[in-house]
């Protein structure tokens, strides 16, 4: 009985670990299969997504007005049916990939210009020289409004002393959305000199701006140079936009160095044009990679893409005045009271700094 039973302990053994084995495989069995499927899920994701981005990329390009959007369709039917048709297999999906290589290398072929029916602000580009600590900044624009859209282009040219660089300022500018702003840079000189700085599209005219235009260079990049009157005037006096102006806690030094990369940037324009793109060549970004190499502290955050909170950030980085609370520094820092039927005084820089907190100047 004692061999008996050990044979038959064994068979009951061998056998049980014969199921445990079958069971783990079935187990890593299942587990690969969910794992393919959603692998094949998120490529075809992917590949819709790309079709989607070339659908688009046609649709606002640079084709004559009566064929993209027949171009466009084609293009959105094909991928549909090469990547989700009946017959769609690796063939077809390899087919796609190629026709959305082509569309995708003559979209980054597609070459900006200076050369096109530009709106009449954005006619003249600003350019500078400097001469050691001089310099002179040709073309900053001063527009004599009478409404948004009712204005007489002006420029001026004017010689700033580096040495007298003393203050950096940034403007936050909100049209409706609390998460989306305009940033703006203004560098003041000793002795009432103010410049300002804005990143926008060069639009040409009959266009107006567009979120998703902007992603498919269909906009000119354009760093417009101009008196405070204009730029800052513009948004609270004739759009009633919201403008938050904030002092930068920032060093002489730098200022200096951010205004030549400035100047550096509107040079390389006028000479070699670039796209606009919503989102890595837009107002902020443009802000950032001309900060980044003096910024020691770099770190990435999503308040730089949602950037109507950029003013929070700057505010946790003590690049701000921290002497209040944020919210009594934002509450302060509104400024279109102060702007308000002034944009045509000689001091309006002046004007809109009174009680401006941290107004000090730079050391």
């Amino acid at each position: 009985m004692g061999r008996g039973q050990n044979r038959n302990g064994k068979c009951l053994g061998r056998g049980q670990d014969d199921l445990e084995q079958r069971y783990h495989k079935d187990k890593v069995s299942k587990a690969a299969g969910r794992l393919l499927r959603f692998r094949k899920v998120l490529v075809r994701f992917g590949l819709l997504a790309l079709a989607g981005w070339a659908t688009l990329a046609i649709f606002f390009s640079n084709l004559p007005g009566f064929v993209r959007p027949w171009m466009a369709g084609i293009f959105a039917i094909g991928s549909l049916v090469a990547l989700l048709g009946r017959y769609s297999n690796r063939r077809t999906r390899l087919g796609f990939l190629a026709a959305f290589a082509v569309v995708l290398a003559w979209w980054l072929f597609m070459p900006p210009s200076n050369d096109r029916n530009w709106q009449p602000d954005v006619v003249l580009l600003p350019w500078a020289e400097n001469r050691g600590s001089q310099v002179t900044i040709h073309n900053i624009r001063n527009c004599d409004y009478r409404s948004e859209s009712d204005y007489t282009v002006r420029h001026y040219d004017r010689t700033f002393d580096l040495s007298k660089l003393k203050s950096l300022d940034l403007s936050l500018v909100y049209w409706g959305s609390p998460y989306i702003a305009h940033t703006m840079l203004s560098f003041g000189f000793e002795g009432g000199g103010v410049v300002c700085f804005s990143i926008e599209t060069r639009k040409e005219i009959g266009e107006a701006y567009s979120n998703i235009k902007g992603f498919f260079r269909q906009y000119e990049l354009a760093y417009v140079v101009a008196d405070e009157r204009d730029l800052i005037g513009l948004r609270t006096n004739y759009r009633g936009e919201q403008v938050y102006l904030y002092r930068l806690n920032e060093s002489a030094d730098l200022a200096r160095r951010i205004f030549l990369d400035y100047l550096r940037k509107v040079n390389a324009l006028k000479e070699r044009p670039e796209w606009y793109n919503a989102l890595t060549g837009n107002c902020m970004t443009s802000f950032r990679i001309n900060t980044a190499p003096y910024n020691p502290d770099g770190r990435l955050d999503w308040r730089i893409i949602v950037n109507g909170f950029v003013d929070e950030m700057l505010y946790e980085r003590k690049a701000l005045d921290t002497s209040l609370p944020f919210p009594e520094l934002k509450k302060r820092s509104l400024i279109n009271e102060r702007a308000k039927g002034r944009d045509k005084a000689p001091d309006f820089s002046q004007l809109i700094r009174v009680g401006l907190p941290g107004a000090a100047g730079l050391e």
